[in-house]
């Protein structure tokens, strides 16, 4: 969530869901969760890679 705060483009992608009424927001990032989730593969696939050399 800390992160989330710092980088501007999480939660404002396409596909990202944002309903606002009166007193209530909600917001679902489900492009950003599907970006994040392929990042985070990526990085542990490379960091488990060097480790097994």
């Amino acid at each position: 969530l800390w992160l989330a705060s710092k980088t501007p483009f999480l939660g404002r992608l396409p596909g990202d869901v944002r309903i606002e009424r009166p007193g209530f927001t909600c917001l679902i990032p489900l492009a950003s969760s599907i970006l994040l989730s392929i990042l985070l593969t990526l990085l542990l696939n490379v960091i488990a890679r060097l480790i097994n050399r």
